[in-house]
């Protein structure tokens, strides 16, 4: 489009406005410097000017975070306009350390320890003192648990950490060294992995964003043997497999490894502690005990020592003895079903081939009942609770396969229900009448050898930690197996 030309008339009407525009701006910008409203600028306005010379008030738009732990140790970035200056920087009172002046509009500093509750937030800078608009939120950061809370020194215990405020942990140190694999689980949660370290208690720092936190003495390495005869599996027991904390203190009291593999055999074992333990009876709510279950009495094992974590199979009998006696031969798990048809004298055979042995009816029965006294070693005494402990006649028609329902307290599978137990014991119906408390290795003689744990073809009755049951020492059939014991 075409634009018309201007005429001189129109010409000088734009002129004119243009300057009268300018000297209204150069007005404005002159009346500017009237300081005092006298409607002249002069000597009396440049000295009210002067009397202001000086440095301006820091101002502060932002500060993070706003939370940290009372033990101090949180870095807080403090932003705004005038902190070039900055000379200190106070939370709750106290002066925070490592003051550093990043940028003129940064500051960074770490605040120091703090009782629970707000705190004002104040920077001093040559123009004076600023508050933050925001207080300082000191929070109670603490380590409540270390599970587990030993290891060997030789590292690589996973750990679980658990306290308030964690979140965002990247480093943990177990003695001034740092732990790997450090996870974040939640802010109450983390996990990490130990590194090596020297013998004895250790104070374990947990390092985030809110500041560090230290437990104090939190960590023992340990000094864990490993016995000639096994390779190390696990050092320490896994808190969520033995969840007792007082069978774990003595796992590691013991100063042996808890889960290891027997090299001449493959069969996986774990330690069982010394301790002491009630002996006999325990009723379930629809069995009495039988007479040979009493008296209760009060039986210590001295010695600790391992037990298979699972029930001897048909691969590892047939592997060592050279043939497979099994009923429940040709399933496509029967490799890892409970050997059966061996009778207490055929598997001398194989514990003699094996340096291995049979547990005693008293170390059976401690490492069964893992710390419980009630009927069944899940803790319960209701005979409803059996389905889901073993396989028994209610819910097996043969043999199963090792491992698929939940281990006891000392991570011992299937130790009632698939297949009955051979132990070393002689049988006597009153030899609880005169067992000795220690470590007692029943009769000397006897026509039966004892059996424990029930099995696939018996209802729950025998799977009561208490039973016994006996059979001649040439007895054998498909619902009687055996698990094997070793001194470390």
């Amino acid at each position: 489009m075409k634009v018309p030309p201007m005429n001189t008339k129109h010409f000088l009407r734009a002129l004119i406005a243009i300057l009268s525009l300018a000297v209204s701006v150069e007005a404005r910008a002159q009346c500017a410097g009237d300081m005092n409203g006298d409607g002249v600028v002069n000597g009396a306005d440049l000295g009210m000017l002067l009397s202001s010379w000086g440095y301006c008030p820091a101002t502060i738009t932002n500060v993070t975070p706003l939370q940290g732990g009372t033990q101090g140790g949180t870095v807080i970035s403090i932003t705004g306009t005038g902190v070039a200056s900055t000379s200190s920087v106070m939370v709750g009172g106290n002066a925070c350390t490592n003051v550093s002046v990043i940028s003129p509009t940064l500051v960074r500093a770490t605040t120091p320890p703090g009782a629970s509750g707000q705190a004002s937030i104040a920077v001093t800078t040559n123009g004076g003192t600023t508050l933050a608009s925001t207080p300082f939120n000191y929070v109670q950061q603490q380590i409540t648990s270390i599970v587990p809370f030993y290891g060997p020194y030789a590292g690589g215990t996973p750990i679980t950490i658990t306290g308030q405020f964690l979140a965002g942990t990247t480093v943990v140190t177990i003695g001034g060294v740092p732990c790997t694999n450090v996870v974040s689980v939640s802010a109450t949660q983390l996990t990490a992995v130990t590194p090596a370290g020297s013998l004895g208690a250790m104070d374990v720092v947990v390092n985030c964003p809110k500041g560090a936190v230290t437990a104090q003495g939190g960590f023992t390495y340990l000094s864990v043997i490993v016995p000639a005869w096994a390779t190390l599996i696990e050092a320490a027991p896994d808190p969520e497999v033995v969840t007792n904390p007082t069978l774990r203190a003595a796992i590691a009291a013991s100063g042996y490894a808890w889960r290891v593999r027997d090299n001449g055999t493959g069969i996986e074992m774990l330690l069982i502690p010394q301790g002491t333990f009630q002996m006999g009876c325990s009723a379930s709510l629809l069995s009495t005990c039988n007479s040979d279950e009493n008296p209760v009495h009060q039986v210590q094992i001295t010695r600790s020592f391992y037990l298979g974590r699972y029930e001897v199979t048909q691969a590892q009998w047939a592997t060592k003895m050279g043939s497979n006696p099994s009923s429940f031969q040709g399933y496509a798990d029967s490799a890892n079903r409970p050997v059966e048809q061996v009778n207490w004298n055929t598997v001398q055979s194989f514990l003699s081939a094996t340096s291995m042995r049979l547990p005693t009816e008293a170390e059976w029965e401690y490492a069964c009942r893992a710390g419980t006294s009630t009927a069944f070693c899940n803790g319960s005494s209701d005979d409803n609770t059996i389905g889901t402990l073993a396989w028994f006649s209610a819910n097996a028609s043969q043999t199963r396969a090792i491992g698929q329902k939940p281990a006891n307290d000392l991570g011992l599978f299937d130790i009632v229900g698939n297949v009955s137990e051979w132990v070393v014991d002689w049988y006597s119906g009153t030899y609880y009448l005169t067992s000795p408390t220690q470590d007692p290795l029943g009769p000397s003689s006897g026509s039966s050898k004892l059996v424990r744990g029930g099995s696939w073809t018996l209802g729950s009755k025998p799977l009561r930690s208490s039973h016994r049951g006996w059979v001649a020492p040439t007895f054998a059939n498909s619902d009687l197996g055996f698990r094997v014991a070793r001194n470390p």
